[in-house]
């Protein structure tokens, strides 16, 4: 897994049992991609290993690879012979736009690689109380299909035996109604575009009153959440000196932020930078 990644990632996969390691992702320095860093240490995950990718809004750092990056990536797991475990929990809510969301899951579907996609509606679709999602896996053969759905099956009925309906129907009913599905994604689009908006005007509030150290990091990172680069003990002020609310590793929630409280947040920040 990437290092940094999704919390629970690694609560997840310890339980399943599996041993878990991490490549080199973030890059400190720029508060950005360390691609470089990426292929070296993906040259040193053996082959048949698993490699979890994050398909678009990586979280926690909102940092993503450029088009050419990607095309890298797929071709360095195809050389090393790895299988791609992509978690798309952000499609369309990143960019507004679902198919650019969805270009790494478009390059690994060209690859002729056998992977899996986990997809979640949470986000895209406001459906948080529903946890609705679904696993995919591209199989080389229909053979090989048919073995792997099996084996879901059997892990299915002993974890949950069925989900629930409901969250399953929502998603169903917008996709398959022309009027509503563009409704959506009217909405998905507004949605993002604020978040674009709010980043804007937390890098413009930021560099306005002159805080110290770059901030294009804000705009430059996607998705709702934003890797600030502020440190353990200055988070611990934001959080319990001005009651703004972030994980330890410095993650804040941009989808928090609004017209009227990015004045106060920026100043926050200045007063714990200084």
């Amino acid at each position: 897994m990437s290092d940094p990644t999704w919390g629970n990632h690694t609560a997840i996969f310890n339980r399943a049992g599996l041993e878990v390691k991490k490549y080199t992702y973030y890059k400190p320095e720029t508060r950005g991609f360390n691609f470089e860093g990426m292929l070296a240490s993906m040259d040193l995950i053996p082959k048949g290993d698993a490699i979890l990718l994050h398909a678009v809004a990586h979280n926690p750092t909102g940092v993503d690879p450029t088009p050419a990056q990607w095309d890298a990536i797929v071709q360095k797991c195809k050389e090393r012979g790895l299988i791609v475990l992509l978690d798309n929990a952000y499609q369309g809510y990143a960019s507004g736009n679902l198919m650019e969301d969805g270009a790494a899951m478009t390059k690994f579907e060209a690859s002729g690689l056998e992977y899996f996609i986990a997809q979640s509606f949470a986000k895209n679709f406001g459906l948080y109380g529903e946890r609705i999602g679904y696993v995919h896996v591209k199989c080389e053969t229909p053979a090989y299909a048919t073995a792997v759905l099996s084996q879901l099956k059997i892990l299915i009925r002993q974890a949950y035996s069925s989900p629930p309906r409901h969250g399953a129907a929502i998603v169903y009913k917008l996709l398959t109604s022309p009027a509503l599905k563009q409704q959506w994604l009217s909405e998905l689009s507004m949605m993002s575009s604020r978040i674009l908006e709010m980043r804007a005007a937390l890098r413009a509030a930021l560099e306005n009153q002159g805080t110290p150290g770059t901030w294009n990091h804000i705009t430059d990172q996607i998705g709702m959440f934003s890797y600030t680069g502020l440190n353990t003990a200055q988070v611990e002020r934001m959080v319990n000196e001005f009651h703004i609310y972030m994980t330890k590793d410095g993650r804040i929630s941009v989808a928090g932020l609004n017209p009227g409280n990015v004045p106060y947040v920026a100043q926050c920040i200045d007063v714990v930078v200084r």
